[in-house]
């Protein structure tokens, strides 16, 4: 009995050592976490200062940015048709004119140079130039019957707000930042409560709605899981007319549908693959989809989806592109294929993206 209450206390008393012991590193590695991750927090403000510092430094002194000749441009007309061609005799100047400078090999290698043009309006919103002509039309929130038509990109970015511009109501309410300009015509979707979900196509000259077409699912769900005020997206490129929705909630894909631009419509539909999750906005490019991502707290957005119609481009060897950090995250992207340019609203700011292209490696 003597023996064992001796060995009791060696062991209690060891005991205590080791729970002492124990707690002295413990101790020790929460210091140490603290101050890993105080230094981890530092060091990504440093990055994100230089990261701004970066992008700053690059809009300035970049050759090919478009920062201090984006208005001497667009008076040149290298962005797009001279304003002079906008009174064309007839849809066949235009279509001739059209398929001269098409090029539907291309894809994105990257992004060029960005413009922040100006701060208007709210943070949600659209804008785009259509590219028959040099005319910009901006649409203030996420839904309305007025757009905004500027005569140009400089007379745009030269305005006080919205002031000067010509207000064209339309006879229908849009909704969501998912409408498109394309060969003077524009196409809205129209989603009214309790109402089905509609495409319309309104003629800007004549101010009259010339068709419309039912959405092709009862009840789509949101598009982009970032981005809920967008039922479905509409996008033009050099081949046409693109619709992208998801056809249900429990859909967790997008899904890309070519449209008829003249009788509206469905040709062709594709399961793109391409994820809704953490989706924010998506445009496309020579019949190729590019689906561009955030983060719930607004990160830097990055293309990292990519689906071609032609099956040209495979994902997985795509790029992963990354848009320079700006204010928040993309509420719309319009491709403008005469410039081979963005237009992207982001909590109120309309910048401009210029892309640099590459052909596509046929098979």
């Amino acid at each position: 009995m003597q023996f064992w209450h001796k060995e009791t206390h060696r062991y209690h008393a060891e005991a205590k050592d080791f729970k002492k012991l124990t707690a002295e590193i413990v101790a020790g590695l929460r210091t140490e976490h603290s101050e890993l991750f105080k230094d981890m927090e530092g060091a990504a403000v440093r990055a994100d200062r230089v990261e701004r510092e970066m992008d700053y430094i690059g809009i300035q002194t970049s050759p090919r940015a478009c920062v201090n000749k984006a208005d001497k441009v667009v008076e040149q007309g290298v962005w797009g048709l001279e304003e002079s061609r906008g009174e064309m005799e007839g849809e066949n100047d235009w279509e001739e004119i059209r398929s001269q400078v098409s090029d539907c090999t291309q894809i994105i290698s990257g992004i060029r140079s960005v413009k922040i043009l100006k701060r208007v309006g709210g943070p949600q919103g659209m804008w785009t130039r259509d590219p028959r002509s040099s005319r910009v039309y901006v649409f203030n929130g996420t839904s309305g019957d007025v757009i905004h038509q500027f005569d140009s990109v400089q007379d745009f970015s030269h305005s006080a707000g919205l002031t000067g511009s010509r207000q064209i109501r339309l006879p229908f309410v849009w909704s969501g930042p998912g409408c498109a300009v394309h060969n003077g015509y524009l196409y809205c979707i129209k989603h009214e409560s309790g109402a089905d979900v509609q495409v319309v196509k309104y003629d800007i000259v004549s101010g009259t709605v010339t068709d419309s077409s039912m959405f092709p699912v009862d009840s789509p769900a949101h598009v982009y899981s970032l981005n809920p005020e967008v039922v479905a997206d509409l996008a033009a490129d050099d081949e046409g007319l693109w619709l992208l929705y998801a056809p249900s909630d429990s859909e967790p894909n997008i899904n890309l549908a070519k449209m008829d631009p003249a009788m509206l419509d469905i040709e062709e539909i594709w399961d793109t693959g391409c994820p809704r999750e953490n989706a924010e906005a998506a445009f496309v490019v020579c019949g190729t989809l590019y689906v561009v991502y955030n983060t719930r707290l607004a990160s830097r957005s990055r293309i990292q989806c990519v689906f071609d119609v032609n099956d040209v481009v495979v994902s997985e060897e795509a790029p992963l592109l990354y848009f320079p950090r700006r204010y928040g995250a993309h509420v719309s992207l319009k491709y403008n294929p005469e410039e081979k340019q963005l237009y992207g609203w982001d909590d109120g700011y309309q910048i401009i993206y210029r892309l640099t292209m590459k052909r596509k490696l046929l098979v």
